[in-house]
């Protein structure tokens, strides 16, 4: 039953962006990091949920169904507990993104300021195409797997929208008619 929960809701597909983060493994350091972090949460292990999944995520680039179900069992508690929380966060991802992943803010002011035009151009120039969007898969990632996007609820800096994050590096002001300078900061 386990399984079959998982095949019906966590979409890990293949993506080309797999070939820049290693494949899911239970290795010291994380097991180390999981167990500090569960001891933080003496009352209830499944308080500490969000904390593995961030490990994961930031090791891994994403949290794929073997990692749900090793912090499924690291938590003693069923898969579907871990998939809800993957599921309902925008910012845990089901599959690899690229080596370069690009969050374009899409909330008013930035769409205002060409947000939209901005990812346009992003996905013009680094060969993306965003007609495969689903609600499990709001990442797309190149053919080469070096760039992924996303849009990106509101990153807090509206007066100096248009903005995105390229991976955890934040950019401000940033015109479509300027998306190659930014792609030029980050080649492969």
């Amino acid at each position: 039953m386990s399984q079959e929960i998982l095949e019906n809701n966590v979409a890990s597909e293949p993506s080309p962006g797999e070939q820049h983060f290693p494949l899911f493994e239970v290795s010291e350091d994380i097991i180390a990091l999981a167990d500090d972090r569960i001891s933080h949460y003496p009352e209830s292990k499944l308080s500490a949920v969000l904390p593995l999944i961030h490990i994961v995520q930031h090791k891994h680039g994403f949290v794929s169904k073997e990692a749900i179900t090793w912090i499924a069992d690291k938590l003693e508690i069923e898969p579907m507990k871990v998939v809800s929380v993957v599921t309902f966060y925008p910012g845990f991802r089901q599959s690899a993104p690229g080596k370069f992943h690009y969050r374009v803010c899409r909330t008013l002011s930035c769409a205002m300021a060409g947000s939209y035009e901005l990812m346009d151009q992003i996905c013009e120039i680094t060969n993306i195409d965003r007609s495969k969007l689903t609600h499990h898969h709001p990442i797309v990632v190149s053919p080469c797997g070096n760039y992924s996007v996303e849009f990106a609820e509101c990153l807090a800096s509206c007066g100096t929208a248009p903005v995105c994050l390229v991976n955890d590096d934040f950019h401000e002001n940033i015109k479509p008619e300027n998306a190659q300078d930014l792609i030029n900061k980050y080649q492969p």
